[in-house]
Formats: C-alpha cells, sequence, structure tokens
C-alpha cells in the first residue's frame, strides 16, 4: 500500500468575489481532500475577505491569512511559510478544480519518488466561440494531446524547493516563471499528472484580453523577460515594416504581404490547437478571423504595457488592482 502524503493547499487571492465559491465547492468536492487549505489574500476589497472568514469559520482545515498587500508571489510565500506539511499544492483565485485534481498529483508524486515537483494539467473554459478563439491564441496547446505544459496554479511542490529556491519573487506576473526555472537550475526532478485538472474562465471581451496583456507586458518587462515573448513580437512587425517600405518605394504588392503574415500567424496558432479543436479549424474564416482579432489585441496590450514599463519602472512593487 502507498504512503498516504500530507499535502497543504495554497491559494493566493485578490478580489475573487465573483469566483471564490466555485473554487471553494471544487475544493470540498475533491476525491483527495487537502490535509489544511491556506488562503492568502493580498488586500481585497470587494468581500473576498468577509467571505473567505465565514467560509473557514465553518471549516477546521480552511486557513485564512490577510496581508494589507501582497501580489501572487508574496502571497504564496506567506502561506508555504504557515504551511504544516511537506508537499505544498498551489492553484489560484479564479480557478475551478477537476474532482480527482489532488489525487492525481499525489498519485504522481507515490509512483515517482524522486521528484520533487509534481505538474498537473489546465484547461480554459471554451463554451463560446469567442473563448474557443482565445484559447486558440494565448493557451498553450496540448502536447501529443495530453498535457499543455508546466502550470503553477495546477502543481504541487515539496516544500524544499521553495526554501532552496528561496521562494517566489514578489511579482504581478512571471514570478512562477521565474522560480520554476531555479528549481530546474538547483536539480530538483519533475513530473507530470496530465489527469490533474483546473479550468478557469477567459477573458470575455477584447477590452479585458488587452489590458490583461499589458499588465503582464508591463511586469514580464520588469522582469526583464523580454527574451521570452516581446522580441519575438517585435520582429514580427520589424518585418510588417520591411513590407511596408517595400510597398512605398518598390511595388505595391509587397503591402499584401503583411495581412498574410497575420493570418499565417493565426493559421498556425489554430493548427498547433488541433489535438483540441480538431484540423478543420484552419479551415474556418471564422475562426481565423477571430483569432487574428485576438492576436492583434494581445499584441497591442504587449506594445503599450512594454511603454509603460520603461517609463514606470518605480512601480515595480506596486499591487495591482486588475
Amino acid at each position: 500500500m502507498k504512503e498516504k502524503l500530507l499535502i497543504s493547499l495554497v491559494i493566493p487571492v485578490f478580489n475573487e468575489i465573483k469566483t471564490i465559491d466555485d473554487l471553494i465547492a471544487s475544493i470540498k468536492q475533491q476525491t483527495r481532500l487537502p490535509d489544511e487549505v491556506i488562503f492568502v489574500d493580498g488586500g481585497s476589497t470587494d468581500g473576498t475577505i468577509k467571505e473567505l472568514k465565514r467560509i473557514c469559520e465553518n471549516q477546521e482545515y480552511f486557513k485564512l491569512i490577510t496581508v494589507p498587500r501582497a501580489m501572487p508571489g508574496k502571497g504564496r510565500n506567506i502561506g508555504t511559510q504557515q504551511a504544516k506539511y511537506d508537499w505544498i499544492a498551489y492553484t489560484d483565485g479564479g480557478i475551478k478544480l477537476d474532482k480527482t485534481w489532488l489525487q492525481e498529483l499525489e498519485i504522481a508524486a507515490q509512483n515517482n519518488r524522486n521528484a520533487s515537483i509534481v505538474y498537473g494539467n489546465y484547461s480554459p473554459i471554451t463554451i463560446s466561440l469567442f473563448e474557443k478563439c482565445a484559447a486558440i491564441t494565448y493557451v498553450g496547446p496540448l502536447r501529443d494531446g495530453l498535457i499543455r505544459g508546466k502550470f503553477i496554479a495546477s502543481s504541487m511542490f515539496k516544500k524544499e524547493v521553495w526554501q532552496k529556491a528561496d521562494g517566489f519573487p514578489d511579482w504581478r506576473a512571471a514570478e512562477d516563471l521565474e522560480l520554476m526555472e531555479k528549481a530546474e537550475q538547483l536539480g530538483f526532478t519533475s513530473c507530470m499528472a496530465p489527469a490533474a485538472k483546473v479550468s478557469w474562465q477567459l477573458r470575455q471581451t477584447f477590452w479585458a484580453t488587452y489590458k490583461r496583456f499589458d499588465l503582464y507586458s508591463k511586469y514580464n518587462i520588469w522582469a526583464a523577460r523580454q527574451s521570452d515573448w516581446h522580441y519575438g513580437v517585435l520582429r514580427l512587425y520589424l518585418i510588417k515594416f520591411a513590407f511596408l517600405l517595400l510597398g512605398f518605394f518598390h511595388h505595391w504588392l509587397w503591402f499584401s504581404l503583411i495581412p498574410l503574415l497575420v493570418v499565417a500567424r493565426a493559421m498556425k496558432r489554430t493548427w498547433m490547437h488541433r489535438f483540441q479543436f480538431g484540423r478543420q479549424s484552419v479551415f474556418n474564416p471564422q475562426i481565423i478571423t477571430l483569432v487574428v482579432l485576438h492576436i492583434l489585441t494581445m499584441d497591442a496590450g504587449t506594445f503599450t504595457g512594454w511603454i509603460k514599463a520603461l517609463l514606470r519602472k518605480s512601480d515595480l512593487k506596486k499591487p495591482s488592482t486588475e
């Protein structure tokens, strides 16, 4: 019989009144309940704290920690520091856990004794066509039809990993990537649990999508992670600018390559998601059009966030209200 692990579930939250009840319900419905649940509220102003206090009073294994200001990295650090147990599972506000999520993480850890990190799976809710195209544009595709990749909000770490990696940076974005990369550099072994799934609601409008990428772009620049994302986007627009100049000074046909480049990018993203949405999506004009619009929205947020980061470096430590 495999030895049962003792697991603390740590969840940073901020202004999650619209989603907190769904998250709580999905925790209570787990086929393998966590041994303790620690919520760390980073200064909510929308009633989240009041709701969590009410819930924690009726659940002996739930605990609420409130701090005046805490971005996700700081919230996870506080929760991990207070955790009683050696295994720390992480998820986020706005997430819903599949019923077997924690059980699958535990099974993967039990089956891979040398692993100190277990990464689960994740999937956005894609009911509407807008959500489907949003997922195609900026959510990681399934690899071999099984798993998308490393995601902190669907993971489980030994506390030792967090300690030796010096915790999460106190950032609004990219703090998870920094810790995961440092853990890998330190030689900690990880394994995957494809059946350990979480889901969440994507942004429902182009404006909300723009604001999110503007915010993430800014914090990724402050974290000096331009090579992950920004430089690739910049190269694409430099190519378009070259086509624009060739159109003006050489031949007007060069102009036609600009929209073709955007459409090709949309078709590539759609093809990468063929395991989830099917190969036929690549040839659906409605899907390709919406993906193009999502790409342009995402790129706009990338560049405006980049500019804001360069102009407002002193804002790095301020928690976002978005």
